[in-house]
């Protein structure tokens, strides 16, 4: 597996789905601060609800896939996920297809987010258990005031950066800061 963190705000991410799973993504693309394209041919009440204004109620055509850099298939028929999963796949789109390694051209993470602090638990689809009990540990190990300490150190980081400060000496402030916080 080869970790990254990409910008959802310079990709297009797509998600097709129906019932409990395509919402449970959709509410864990937002909690990113991501807003994929939604489609379903089963909009229920709080797939529907959730996506807005940004719901298509029918699966995408394949030649529609390209479009995307990322697709995630969640809640869909075998069939149906297989077939979209290669049509986006010969489109050169990256595609996720929930609980179906086959189809998996990466995997999701389990994510704790603090503020802009990221920390992403996966096992390449081995065991979701697993990667969720790494991210409650990860829950306890990382608390909510990261998000705060993290802001400060960034300032100090534009303040240093702009003063010529080495990178060895804003690393070394951003250290002193974390210990200050007894973060570290």
């Amino acid at each position: 597996m080869i970790p990254v963190m990409l910008d959802p705000a310079r990709l297009r991410i797509g998600l097709i789905g129906r019932g409990d799973l395509a919402l449970k993504r959709l509410a864990w693309f937002r909690s990113l601060d991501a807003e994929p394209e939604v489609f379903t041919d089963a909009p229920d009440g709080g797939l529907a609800a959730g996506a807005g204004g940004n719901i298509h109620t029918q699966l995408p055509p394949a030649e529609e896939l390209a479009q995307f850099d990322l697709l995630w298939i969640a809640d869909l028929d075998a069939k149906a996920a297989a077939s979209l999963a290669g049509a986006a796949r010969r489109a050169k789109v990256l595609v996720n297809v929930e609980d179906d390694l086959a189809h998996c051209d990466f995997h999701t993470p389990a994510v704790v987010r603090r503020g802009r602090l990221v920390l992403a638990a996966g096992t390449g689809g081995a065991s979701p258990a697993v990667a969720a009990a790494v991210r409650a540990r990860l829950e306890v190990e990382f608390p909510v005031r990261w998000a705060d300490v993290l802001e400060d150190i960034a300032a100090a980081r534009t303040r240093l950066r702009d003063a010529g400060a080495a990178p060895s000496e804003v690393a070394a402030d951003a250290r002193a800061r974390l210990a200050a916080a007894k973060l570290i």
